[in-house]
């Protein structure tokens, strides 16, 4: 940063504060794509979150441009919009971004919608900071507030029926992974096989901050993952049906059969479209498509609940879940309803005394 010299004062001359000046520590980007790219390698964003921040910061980029975000079908395939980085600047934007990002928190669930706007605003402020652009369009946007998490964990017999599924490979693999080993879909969708440990029943990630962690699983995984593999030594875990579109990044192609890494919103999608009829068990088939599915996250959440239910340690709970603080654990450690049933039939007094 230069500070412009100031006036002298004299009898005509009014004083006046000196005025700073950001001079860009490198060339701006040539777009506002290549500013996304920018940001996730040289910010220091993990791996793991790469992924996340790049979708959330496409979003972004229809709204930043004037134009109204995809969502559902019209989301898929749909090219964001080209246009430099220092349009973001454009005096006339925070009223239409504060428009166009309204009628999406509308649309959308208040935990999506902020995490996409702190993303941006962390984006934003790394721009900033490399002189590329002045101003902070998303100043005015006010965070959603978010209603409790009150996931509710799925039962012992809900798991058990998922596992019946007829489903995919690549799905049966990564559906028993995400339940045995507790990880976040996200985490596992970064996994390469070259991170891969399959003799120790364990995975390598990368978390917030670029630190090392590990995920491990059971059998179930561990019969899996070596059809999935095949003779795969390298390249993304999980992998989509087609070849990747050209402009992929490298990291997310497997450099011996050419397909792409599969996306979370995809994995999303194919999980909630396959546990319709298991989320509302007296529906019809012909109501299939009016329905609502499971999450992903709903493995996670039913996982760590299994585990307390069954008494592990809060140690034990904090290592597996990977979580800082004993507070983050509180809405997994709620027992579900059969734990509560069983609870309250071994502690019936005429049970006993029929014993």
């Amino acid at each position: 940063m230069t500070i412009e010299p100031v006036a002298e004062l004299g009898s005509g001359d009014a004083l006046r504060l000196p005025r700073a000046r950001v001079v860009p520590l490198s060339a701006p980007p040539s777009s506002y794509t290549a500013a996304v790219e920018r940001y996730l390698t040289g910010a220091g964003i993990a791996k793991s979150s790469a992924r996340i921040y790049r979708i959330s910061l496409t979003t972004w980029g229809w709204m930043l441009a004037g134009e109204r975000a995809p969502t559902g079908p019209a989301r898929r395939g749909a090219k964001p919009p080209v246009f430099p980085v220092a349009a973001v600047d454009d005096p006339a934007l925070p009223e239409v971004l504060a428009e166009l990002a309204a009628a999406r928190a509308d649309e959308m669930d208040a935990d999506t919608v902020n995490r996409e706007l702190s993303i941006a605003r962390k984006a934003i402020g790394w721009w900033q900071r490399q002189g590329w652009i002045g101003a902070d369009p998303t100043i005015g946007i006010e965070r959603r507030p978010a209603p409790p998490d009150r996931t509710k964990a799925l039962t012992e017999k809900q798991i058990t029926v998922l596992w019946r599924l007829d489903v995919a490979l690549r799905e049966k693999t990564q559906w028993k992974m995400l339940y045995e080993s507790a990880a976040r879909a996200d985490e596992v969708l970064c996994l390469n096989v070259e991170d891969l440990y399959p003799q120790d029943k364990r995975g390598k990630i990368t978390a917030k901050g670029g630190a090392t962690e590990w995920i491990h699983w059971q059998f179930g995984t561990a019969r899996l993952l070596p059809r999935l593999i095949g003779r795969r030594t390298r390249g993304p875990l999980f992998l989509t049906d087609r070849r990747a579109p050209a402009g992929t990044p490298t990291l997310d192609v497997c450099p011996e059969t050419g397909r792409a890494r599969l996306s979370y919103r995809r994995a999303e999608e194919i999980f909630e479209e396959n546990t319709r009829l298991l989320a509302n068990p007296l529906a019809s088939p012909e109501d299939v498509e009016d329905l609502d599915g499971w999450t992903l996250h709903r493995l996670r959440h039913s996982a760590l609940t299994h585990d307390a239910e069954d008494g592990t340690s809060t140690p034990m709970l904090l290592a597996r879940s990977r979580h800082a603080s004993v507070r983050s654990l509180e809405r997994y450690a709620r027992p579900g309803v059969d734990s509560v049933a069983r609870h309250v039939a071994e502690r019936d007094p005429a049970a006993r005394r029929r014993m």
